[in-house]
C-alpha cells in the first residue's frame, strides 16, 4: 500500500531522521582499521535507544542487528560480526530509526584509509546518483524518472545497477509501497504525489550487476566480488522540489578533512 503523509507526519519523520543522522555520525567517529563491525552496531543501537528511538532493523524479519554492515563486495544486508576493518576496505552502514511511530532509513558508504582512486570514484559517483534520483522525486513525475536518473548517471562511468534490490516507501512501516528501482524509463511507473515518502537508495557495483545471496539468508554480495557502494536518504515528494528527511550533515561534520570524507561536486542531471 502507498500511504500519503500529512505535513505533521512528515515533521515527525524529520525528527526521526535527525536522530538517525546523529547515530550515523556516532558510528562514523569509530570507523577505523582494527574496529569490529559488531562494535559499530553496539554504538548505533545504544545511541538510538538513549535518544528515545527503536532500531528499525533489529528484529525486522528476524534480522539480528541495528545496522546492516556491508564490507567491500557485500552490497547490502551484511551482519555485524567480529570482522575487524582493515586499511583499504569500504564499508556501507545502513540504519533505520523508529521514533514517534515513524521510521526513517538511510545509508552511507565509507572508505577505510587509502583506497584506490577507482573505488573512491565509485563511492563519489554513487553518492552523486542519489541526488540525481532525489531531484526527480517531485509531484507529477513517475517512479521511472527516479530510476532513470540514477541509472543514467552511473552507467556512463561503466558501473552497473543492482536490479533485484530496490528502494521503497517508508512511514509507519519500514517498508511500504511503492518500490523504487534504481533503473527505469522516464515517464513510466507509479505517478508521484505530494505526501509520498520514499527511501531512495542507489546500490551500484564496480563490476557486473549480478548478485548472490549467502547461506545466512540475508547477506548479498556481487557475483564477481568487485566492490559495491550504497547511499540512501528518506525523501518526501513535494511540488517543485523534494524534501530530504534524513541527513548526512552530522556524518560530514565528523568526516571533514579525513580519509572518510566522500565529497560530491555539483552534478549535471539529464
Amino acid at each position: 500500500m502507498i500511504y500519503l503523509k500529512s505535513d505533521a507526519e512528515i515533521e515527525l519523520m524529520k525528527i526521526s531522521g535527525q536522530v538517525l543522522g546523529k547515530a550515523h555520525a556516532e558510528v562514523a567517529k569509530r570507523i577505523r582499521p582494527g574496529v569490529t563491525t559488531k562494535e559499530l552496531d553496539r554504538v548505533a543501537e545504544e545511541y538510538i535507544r538513549d535518544n528515545g528511538g527503536i532500531p528499525s532493523f533489529k528484529g525486522f524479519n528476524n534480522f539480528p542487528a541495528a545496522l546492516c554492515i556491508s564490507v567491500n563486495e557485500t552490497v547490502v544486508h551484511g551482519f555485524p560480526s567480529k570482522y575487524e576493518l582493515k586499511e583499504g576496505d569500504i564499508i556501507s552502514i545502513d540504519c533505520g530509526v523508529k521514533l514517534n511511530g515513524y521510521h526513517s532509513d538511510s545509508a552511507y558508504t565509507y572508505p577505510i584509509g587509502d583506497i584506490s582512486q577507482e573505488v573512491r570514484d565509485l563511492l563519489i559517483r554513487t553518492k552523486q546518483s542519489l541526488y540525481c534520483g532525489i531531484e526527480k522525486a517531485t509531484e507529477g513525475n513517475r517512479i521511472g524518472d527516479i530510476g532513470y536518473a540514477v541509472q543514467s548517471h552511473v552507467e556512463k562511468f561503466g558501473y552497473s545497477v543492482v536490479r533485484e534490490l530496490v528502494g521503497h516507501g517508508v512511514g509507519k512501516s519500514l517498508h511500504e509501497g511503492p518500490e523504487v528501482p534504481n533503473y527505469g524509463k522516464r515517464g513510466q511507473g507509479v505517478k508521484l504525489k505530494e505526501g509520498m515518502v520514499l527511501a531512495i537508495e542507489p546500490m551500484v557495483n564496480l563490476g557486473k550487476k549480478s548478485i548472490v545471496q549467502e547461506r545466512d539468508g540475508w547477506t548479498i554480495r556481487t557475483v564477481d566480488r568487485k566492490p559495491s557502494a550504497h547511499f540512501e536518504h528518506s525523501v518526501a515528494v513535494r511540488k517543485g522540489q523534494a524534501e530530504i528527511l534524513t541527513t548526512f550533515q552530522y556524518i560530514e561534520e565528523v568526516t571533514a578533512n579525513t580519509s572518510l570524507m566522500i565529497e560530491v561536486n555539483e552534478v549535471t542531471i539529464a
